[in-house]
């Protein structure tokens, strides 16, 4: 019997050939992208990794997607790990393929960030950079508290401050999105789209062309963590709900669906997300993507951690007592340690992943 708990890693060191050798042993084509751009905290080469199943010309593909906000790939790679020991690749029907994308931010998950080696976050970085970017005052009024000159209770307690006007003036979540929403303006600060597309970006586009231009339906699934209640999987569809593959996602997974533009969804309404690259690259095929989103602990002290590892990289000391206990801290903000939160992850992901197969069949 498959232990779910041991399908989990504690590092992306730990992770990669764990997750290497589950895909050799269910029998499936691995490729490795080696990013040039960054080293692991030891000096250690950083890959992207990819196992493919099923037939070349697959009508249908499942996508299954670890890592885009790097720490955030603890969680999915476990579930990656846990569908191939449990014989997910087997089980898949016939003219369906899958291709797992594993670690596809490996600097953030081998760093403990959700960020790239540029600081970009990956899910705002796939917007058009030749047409400009989309504004956010919010995040302007609030920049200098999100990233203070030094991490102490002072500095907190003014942050603390300045929130909390700002959110009695905006609401709670106006509050999350001028913070989580997307800034093109503060290269140090957090959410930072970026000004161009980043390695990992350039490379998932040429994987969905390499690997799925010859499939007719493909269902991806990104993992994701540090919003909702404990343990829950959100499943968000991140277009428009007039969208033709919002009601697509909606009829596969059902009304529990969320929509960040519709206002139903935990997450601030975003632009460049990650799965925006499979229909641009795809666009002969009907695609449709949502995340998966574990809820892991409130919301304010997950934005502190994603603040704290910020001010830590930007101006902090990583070997420090407090740059060691703010990493730590980072780590569980989005990975909570024990099993329970683990087996919560499998469980919701393994019935989503079969909602994601019947839809592809049409069944």
């Amino acid at each position: 019997m498959v232990s779910v708990s041991e399908c989990f890693s504690e590092s992306y060191a730990e992770a990669r050939p764990k997750f290497c050798a589950a895909a050799a042993e269910a029998g499936g084509a691995l490729r490795s992208w080696f990013n040039p751009k960054a080293r692991g905290p030891n000096g250690e080469a950083l890959y992207l990794d990819t196992a493919r199943f099923g037939a070349a010309d697959a009508a249908n593909m499942l996508v299954l997607v670890a890592g885009t906000h790097g720490v955030e790939g603890h969680c999915g790679s476990g579930a990656e790990i846990a569908w191939l020991r449990t014989g997910g690749a087997a089980k898949l029907p016939r003219d369906t393929g899958a291709l797992l994308i594993h670690a596809i931010n490996p600097y953030g998950f081998a760093w403990t960030r959700r960020v790239t080696e540029d600081n970009v976050d990956l899910n705002r970085n796939f917007v058009d950079h030749d047409k400009g970017y989309p504004s956010n005052d919010g995040y302007l009024t609030l920049a200098d508290v999100i990233l203070p000159r030094e991490w102490n209770d002072a500095s907190q307690a003014e942050t603390g401050r300045v929130f909390d006007t700002y959110a009695q003036k905006h609401g709670a979540f106006g509050l999350q999105g001028a913070i989580s929403a997307g800034q093109y303006t503060h290269p140090d600060g957090i959410f930072f789209g970026g000004v161009a597309p980043t390695w990992s970006n350039r490379t998932v586009r040429a994987i969905a062309r390499d690997e799925l231009s010859r499939a007719r339906r493909v269902a991806v699934i990104d993992f994701h963590t540090g919003l909702g209640p404990f343990g829950h999987g959100e499943l968000i569809c991140a277009v428009p709900p007039t969208a033709k593959s919002f009601a697509r996602a909606k009829a596969w997974y059902g009304d529990e669906m969320t929509s960040p533009e519709g206002g139903t969804s935990t997450s601030a309404v975003v632009v460049g997300c990650m799965t925006d690259a499979f229909p641009q690259e795809l666009p002969d095929a009907e695609v449709t993507s949502i995340a998966i989103e574990y809820g892991t602990y409130p919301v304010p002290d997950v934005l502190g951690a994603v603040r704290a590892d910020n001010w830590l990289h930007q101006r902090g000391d990583l070997g420090s007592e407090l740059g060691r206990a703010l990493k730590a801290d980072m780590k569980e903000r989005f990975f909570p340690s024990g099993d329970k939160w683990r087996e919560m992850v499998w469980a919701r992901a393994d019935q989503t992943i079969g909602w994601a197969i019947r839809g592809l069949e049409g069944r």
